[in-house]
């Protein structure tokens, strides 16, 4: 699955499946680590994270789930020079409580230098349409009160705020979207 798409001020770029195992995503992986812990420090404590923190935690946060069968990993790579990506975004294959399947979403990042520009949408909509393929009913996720941009996008595309389907620590706030 690829899809191109052209972002306002910066050119093509095209949407892809990509190894989460990847050095390049890997790159990107922890780069979204560091942004959120980074803003988890600093609407909590006034500071960035330290190297320490980010040394233990990154390699906690697990993403392996996001590889089949259990999930995928989606990419956008610049048109003209695959080695830079802006972006990712990561959808788990999993059942809910009831035992339906859902598909959750992860690991939703753009870099900041290629935010407010669409990537982000052309991102989420892909993840959309992994779950449409694989005949999931609804996607959900849970994210903190603190990445209100993320919070905007996801309003913005038809998600809607839930009750709590999880206990993790740092889930503040849940959404889900029917996929019909």
């Amino acid at each position: 699955m690829a899809s191109d798409v052209t972002v306002e001020g910066e050119g093509p770029w095209v949407i892809e499946l990509a190894d989460v195992r990847d050095p390049l995503c890997e790159a990107l992986l922890r780069d979204y680590y560091v942004d959120v812990s980074d803003r988890w420090y600093q609407h909590r404590e006034g500071r960035d994270s330290t190297p320490e923190e980010i040394e233990t935690g990154f390699p906690q946060m697990r993403s392996d789930d996001l590889a089949p069968p259990t999930g995928e990993f989606v990419v956008a790579r610049r048109a003209d020079d695959a080695a830079v990506i802006g972006g990712c975004v990561g959808v788990r294959l999993l059942r809910d409580d009831t035992g339906s399947r859902v598909a959750e979403l992860r690991r939703f990042y753009v870099r900041p230098e290629h935010r407010r520009a669409g990537l982000g949408g052309a991102l989420l909509a892909c993840a959309e349409e992994i779950a449409r393929v694989w005949g999931v009913p609804t996607m959900r996720l849970d994210t903190r009160l603190d990445l209100r941009e993320a919070r905007a996008l996801y309003l913005r595309h038809g998600w809607v705020e839930v009750p709590a389907f999880s206990d993790a620590f740092y889930a503040e706030v849940w959404y889900a979207k029917p996929l019909g």
